[in-house]
């Protein structure tokens, strides 16, 4: 980002985001007022696109906030949305997912009528071992078509699906399952790691040994071409036999407020909270985002390159393509190294991708292996039409060289597993601008009531940087609470701001409406009494041509409370002497932030570490600095990190 990009508001150092976009269109404008003044009627008109079982005869009752209940009276299944009524509307013969492993070398397409079929088996085998409405069933599964066939057959029978990343071990699915108290739990023998193969059954037998809660059975997938798992006779049960024989299942009409699935984020304790999401506001906003916000049409191509383990891949690996009648892109693989940088590229020529949505870190993982995108020149990309990113803050830098590499749009939005689908947006399909102020992530999307305030809930003047909060109600879809604890949902999202949703992140809206997140609240960092964003620091880090990526934290100071910090990584090849490097980044921050900054330390680095999801755990990142203890999260890529970066802090430590 240029000088001339930021303005900062002496009083109180705000960020103000140059105003360089179209102001947004009328579409939408009127589409946001309508959701805001009219909320019944809105939303309405948008679930009239799904079938009920039973007309509702209430679209919304706030009557006891925060805890907000839609389209009450009506009867609904998700999975008959998602599946069943684009095969009775004469589209079975579309592929519903396009399975994409080059770990397997191996590609394969699932149409929608043999989705139903598998799905529908699936339910008969689950309804058989004795699951039935509101019971929960655990699923722990890589990135293969039989996740999403165990996420649509527990719906299907009125069950509460519950899936576990990969990439948890023992101790942290036990803690889960005595959690949930999944009826069954649903794994495959193996996941695939480009240099290993990840032993998934052997780690559902310990976290089930070491949980005191015990689910009746586990059902497992063996995938082919590897060497299948033994099966304990009274306690297995295999995916492969069981489906062959089954009796397909129908759809089982619940409830709209009914859970439809629990998801797991990491809670203020230290310990996994449930958030519980509703099936009837959750399966119709997401089927209005894909048209609405996304702008893709029923068929055409869309991926989502998360785990199905996290937030995105629920909704926009699974359930939203799916409600929507698209094709959805279900990937085995890594960003690079699956077998290198062009796997994105390839993906999006394979299969005509008009929609892509990813993370920062994917393309910044990408750029670092290839800087001028020379991979992307082999591929024929003009199918993607735009390029979504969320999950973490996306600098200038890297947005810039993913829209010339893809040839794109790239759009950054908002939104938090709490809230299912996002708070903020580029609206395509509502005419929005594809070309937002730099650093932005949109305009707040149809229903929520987006506000920037202070400590004390007083709103601040645009372009300061502060809290962000949602004024209630909650817009349908969003968690309705956290699984057996109405307390801590209260507590930990609704006290701080009596009236609001605390979303815990740090930003500013402009004038025109447009937001920028920041960063977590937890990461501002108070400088002498002045509130600066990590994120902010980082992009005017990443700003230098040398840099790759960084990562700015709180390092305490005597004098000044806090400084910031940084970790940096540089490009491969860099042959400039690091000392230069690092007082020219000095003065950028200097230029671009100020000097109230205090910016004046830093390490280059190799790597950072990652979790699975893309973020950057800069708690963990502080703690090392400051010599503190530190937990390593259970979701990191590579654990070996923090002991080089350790040895560094000790030898490599630049100053200014």
């Amino acid at each position: 980002m240029s000088a001339s990009s930021v303005a900062i508001r002496r009083t109180g150092i705000a960020i103000r985001p140059k105003l360089t976009a179209k102001t947004y269109s009328t579409a939408y404008h009127e589409a946001h007022k309508k959701s805001l003044d009219c909320r019944e009627e809105f939303w309405a008109e948008a679930a009239e696109d799904l079938t009920w079982f039973k007309k509702w005869n209430k679209v919304i009752d706030h009557t006891n906030p925060p805890f907000t209940k839609w389209f009450l009276g009506g009867e609904i299944n998700h999975c008959y949305n998602a599946v069943d009524r684009h095969v009775e509307k004469g589209r079975g013969s579309q592929p519903a997912i396009i399975h994409d492993s080059p770990v397997t070398k191996s590609v394969s397409k699932m149409t929608y009528s043999e989705l139903l079929d598998q799905v529908s088996r699936l339910a008969g085998v689950l309804s058989k071992l004795g699951v039935k409405k509101g019971d929960r069933v655990m699923i722990y599964m890589p990135m293969i078509p039989q996740a999403i066939i165990s996420m649509m057959a527990t719906v299907r029978l009125g069950g509460i699906h519950v899936v576990v990343f990969g990439g948890f071990a023992g101790k942290e699915l036990s803690v889960r399952i005595n959690s949930c108290k999944p009826k069954v739990i649903i794994c495959a023998n193996y996941g695939i790691e480009p240099t290993r193969l990840v032993s998934y059954k052997p780690m559902v037998d310990q976290a089930i040994e070491m949980a005191e809660h015990k689910p009746l059975k586990t059902i497992v997938f063996q995938r082919p071409n590897l060497d299948p798992v033994t099966l304990n006779n009274n306690t297995d049960v295999d995916w492969n036999e069981q489906i062959s024989s089954a009796r397909p299942h129908d759809c089982v009409p619940v409830e709209s407020n009914h859970p439809m699935y629990l998801l797991y984020t990491s809670g203020t304790t230290g310990l996994p909270k449930a958030a519980v999401r509703p099936t009837a506001g959750h399966s119709v906003v997401l089927n209005w985002s894909m048209q609405n916000i996304y702008g893709v049409k029923p068929g055409e191509i869309f991926w989502t390159a998360a785990d199905i383990g996290w937030a995105v891949g629920h909704s926009y690996a699974c359930h939203g393509p799916l409600l929507h009648c698209n094709t959805t892109v279900i990937y085995e693989g890594k960003p690079v190294g699956t077998p290198d940088a062009s796997s994105f590229f390839r993906i999006i020529n394979d299969h005509k991708v008009s929609c892509l949505f990813t993370a920062p870190t994917a393309l910044r993982v990408i750029k670092r292996e290839d800087p001028k995108a020379t991979a992307s020149s082999k591929y024929d990309m003009s199918s993607l039409r735009t390029l979504f990113v969320a999950g973490e803050h996306c600098d200038i830098d890297t947005a810039q060289w993913a829209m010339k590499a893809f040839k794109s749009p790239v759009l950054d939005h908002w939104w938090q597993t709490e809230t299912g689908h996002p708070i903020t947006a580029s609206c395509v399909g509502l005419g929005n601008s594809l070309e937002p102020p730099s650093g932005s992530t949109g305009v707040p999307v149809p229903g929520w009531d987006v506000q920037v305030v202070d400590e004390d809930g007083v709103p601040v003047e645009p372009g300061q940087l502060g809290n962000i909060v949602v004024r209630l109600p909650l817009n349908l879809g969003t968690f309705q609470t956290i699984w057996e604890d109405d307390d801590s949902y209260v507590d930990t999202y609704f006290k701080k701001y009596p009236g609001y949703y605390d979303t815990m992140d740090a930003g500013v809206k402009d004038e025109k409406g447009y937001v920028s997140v920041m960063s977590r609240t937890d990461d501002v960092i108070n400088v002498a009494g002045h509130r600066l964003s990590c994120g902010h620091i980082e992009e005017a880090i990443c700003s230098h041509k040398d840099v790759v990526e960084a990562a700015v934290v709180a390092k305490d100071d005597e004098i000044k409370g806090s400084t910031p910090f940084a970790y940096i990584i540089l490009k491969p090849g860099c042959s400039v002497e690091k000392n230069q490097i690092f007082q020219e980044i000095v003065q950028l921050v200097r230029q671009q932030i100020g000097p109230v900054a205090a910016f004046k330390e830093g390490i280059f680095v190799n790597r950072l570490p990652k979790t699975r999801s893309g973020k950057t755990p800069r708690k963990t990142l502080e703690s090392l600095v400051n010599k503190k203890p530190y937990k390593v999260s259970p979701t990191i890529e590579d654990e070996t990190v923090y002991p080089e970066l350790e040895q560094l802090l000790k030898n490599e430590m630049m100053e200014s």
